[in-house]
């Protein structure tokens, strides 16, 4: 049996913990990185649009792999859990936002914000921190609020490339960084960690880090065009009563089902079942308007979120077929015998799982696992091997990464665009919080 040095780990375990085979007929890194070029070449080059760009280095991952049938299988797999997951979701967050645009609503709010703060920039980037806590989902977080970052966009005359950013890294800083978001929980729970210090520590270092999202927004993210209304004449400007309760009730139902375990808010409080009440508060703000002009939102509005959602779903085929080709396992034994600093060691492994798969949920379930056989040789406190962990998840995100079509369709960005503000950006940020993190181990406040 090969066995990695460091820790003593067999790759055929690290191979059980990933669920992915370990032979491949090509290396799995070098199928890897062809991938990654692919991508960029029919994406940014030749144009070919993102949908059928993924789906066919998908097909060739699998072929190249040696395994088209089971890469097929992957393939279908990984689209339909991203169907599963954000079907619903998405459609409703794009009917939700095209009504409150056509009745004025997202107006309303824009101007409460630039009214409020002299930078609705940075109030984007707070919010999405805020309102990711919550709803424990930054993709859920965005698609709720992405709607004002547009009309803010709009009414300060900025490219959207700066809204967006700001706003989706501040989604990042929270839902990665603060207890209890799924993956912090999970692999809190995996490690040990307990006690309020958790909270305390992730606040500490993701406050800091989405600052740091809304200075690279504002300085490097000056992409895109400003945004222009998707329905035309807004037929009337909404009051605060008929703007506010679609995107507040679903937020407050979901945070609701997370404080009160009650059956009935356990339901309501779903994200599924909570935007849809956010469609039918939307529908109750057009009685005035006419069944026509809801009829016509509503149409734009699924037709508009269905071509996002098949991005989304050949995004996710995507990371489910590289998995197969157990390049996370290369790049695993890699990291574990590369002789690092210890600090490096949970954060590089977060990076390699997240590059090749593209869920953040899924590197917080799995690395604790591959750390387990090495985690008492490493001298460090399980704190801060989560938050090296955590800041790992940061890097980097590319087109299997669902979050990164969500953030370039829903603000209308082009792929290269979304590498230069979405994929460098959160790079940024994971650099930042492993920076925080290594102060933290350095002041010796963490001893084992």
């Amino acid at each position: 049996m090969n066995v990695i040095n460091a820790g003593r780990v067999p790759k055929c375990r690290i191979a059980q913990r990933l669920k992915i085979p370990y032979r491949t007929s090509m290396s799995p890194l070098i199928i890897f990185l062809l991938a990654l070029a692919l991508i960029l070449v029919l994406t940014t080059i030749l144009r070919i649009h993102p949908f059928l760009s993924l789906l066919g280095v998908s097909i060739f991952v699998a072929i190249a792999a040696g395994r088209p049938f089971a890469g097929l299988e992957s393939l279908l797999t990984g689209m339909s859990r991203v169907l599963y997951q954000l079907g619903i979701i998405i459609v409703c967050g794009s009917i939700i936002g095209t009504i409150l645009e056509g009745i004025g609503g997202t107006t309303v709010i824009a101007d409460d914000i630039i009214r409020l703060t002299k930078r609705p920039v940075l109030a984007l980037n707070m919010l999405g921190f805020l309102v990711a806590l919550p709803v424990m989902c930054c993709i859920l977080a965005y698609i709720i609020l992405i709607p004002i970052a547009r009309e803010i966009a709009l009414r300060q005359k900025i490219p959207v490339g700066v809204v967006a950013t700001s706003l989706s890294l501040g989604t990042l800083a929270s839902y990665e960084l603060i207890y209890p978001a799924p993956g912090v929980y999970s692999a809190a729970t995996e490690l040990g960690v307990v006690g309020p210090e958790i909270v305390l520590l992730g606040v500490m270092i993701a406050i800091p880090t989405s600052l740091v999202g809304y200075w690279y927004a504002q300085r490097f993210c000056r992409v895109g065009a400003i945004p222009v209304s998707t329905v035309g004449t807004v037929r009337a400007r909404a009051s605060r009563l008929r703007a506010y309760p679609p995107i507040l009730v679903p937020v407050v139902l979901i945070f609701a089902q997370l404080l009160v375990p009650r059956p009935v808010l356990d339901y309501v409080g779903d994200p599924n079942i909570a935007l849809l009440i956010g469609v039918a508060l939307a529908f109750l703000t057009t009685s005035r308007l006419g069944q026509e002009n809801r009829n016509l939102w509503t149409g734009e509005a699924v037709r508009r979120g269905g071509g996002i959602l098949m991005v989304l779903c050949a995004g996710g085929a995507l990371g489910a077929v590289l998995g197969m080709t157990g390049v996370g396992l290369e790049l695993s034994a890699v990291v574990i015998k590369s002789g690092l600093p210890a600090l490096f060691i949970p954060f590089l492994l977060a990076v390699a799982i997240q590059t090749v798969q593209g869920s953040r949920l899924v590197t917080f379930i799995v690395v604790p696992g591959l750390l387990a056989p090495i985690l008492p040789s490493l001298g460090l406190h399980p704190l801060l091997v989560l938050f090296a962990l955590a800041s790992g998840t940061f890097m980097i995100s590319h087109a299997n990464d669902a979050y990164f079509w969500t953030v370039v369709e829903l603000a209308e960005l082009t792929p290269a665009a979304g590498y230069r503000c979405y994929t460098l950006g959160g790079m940024v940020l994971g650099v930042i919080a492993l920076g925080i993190t290594l102060l933290l181990h350095f002041s010796g406040m963490f001893a084992v």
